[in-house]
């Protein structure tokens, strides 16, 4: 697999900063799925891993744990901030966390690892810095997601318009082998067409492509190719994930 440009990743979610919390339906999805495999759980330390703007950092605050919010993009990081969604900041990558061993009793990361050049190093880390008793709670995209993308651009050109993600084989092998549990499952959103599908990932910075390539805007006539070809369900544009979720609990 290509490996990851940690600096481009950064720079898109820090241009998407502001508008993330508007195009964050996935997220917030995704995080209400992962709390439903959580259960009911009191976690006196928590970190949030891929905070982003800080939403669920705000939700654990509420639900009166101390809460570390952690994120590769400055810019999103001082959202979070802003939004006075945490007790403390860090700038810092997910795959060299600069903490010791055993800091917290939940480290929480929804839709950030897929962005991590190495799964099993980046919950290798997030289990390092849990204490026993304690657990760490992840979702992240797999393979097959985004299908009525990678078939509208089909239209226009041969390059590749999505990243491509970890099999779910090899994402439940290794929850496995870390001594976790997980599994899939598919989320469609939708959408009134494909310009709004595409504008949502901009929204969320998810437009960085793993290979690095960079996009050039859309003409007219390509757009109207994309929304030709783009796969119908009820007069709308849809958008499926197949989210994996994991959890893995600390002896």
């Amino acid at each position: 697999m290509t490996p990851v440009n940690k600096g481009a990743i950064a720079a898109a979610f820090g241009r998407a900063a502001r508008s993330y919390s508007n195009h964050a339906e996935l997220q917030m999805q995704s995080a209400g799925l992962l709390l439903a495999r959580l259960g009911e759980r009191h976690a006196a330390n928590v970190l949030d891993a891929g905070c982003g703007p800080g939403t669920l950092s705000h939700y654990w605050r509420e639900q009166g744990s101390h809460v570390t919010a952690l994120d590769l993009s400055a810019p999103m990081l001082a959202e979070a901030q802003r939004q006075q969604a945490a007790h403390q900041y860090v700038l810092a990558d997910i795959e060299a966390l600069p903490f010791e061993n055993a800091q917290f009793d939940l480290a929480w990361s929804n839709l950030a690892v897929q962005w991590c050049d190495d799964l099993h190093q980046a919950l290798n880390e997030l289990s390092r810095v849990v204490r026993p008793g304690g657990a760490v709670a992840f979702t992240t995209l797999a393979a097959g997601s985004l299908p009525e993308l990678n078939q509208a651009w089909q239209a226009v050109d041969a390059h590749p318009h999505a990243n491509r993600f970890l099999p779910a084989q090899h994402l439940a092998d290794t929850v496995q082998m870390l001594g976790g549990r997980g599994g899939i499952v598919p989320i469609t959103l939708d959408f009134t067409d494909a310009q709004s599908a595409m504008r949502s990932l901009k929204g969320i910075g998810a437009t960085h492509l793993h290979a690095g390539r960079q996009r050039a805007p859309l003409t007219r006539s390509q757009l109207q190719r994309v929304q030709l070809a783009w796969p119908q369900r009820e007069g709308k544009c849809p958008l499926t994930y197949h989210l994996f979720w994991g959890i893995i609990e600390r002896d």
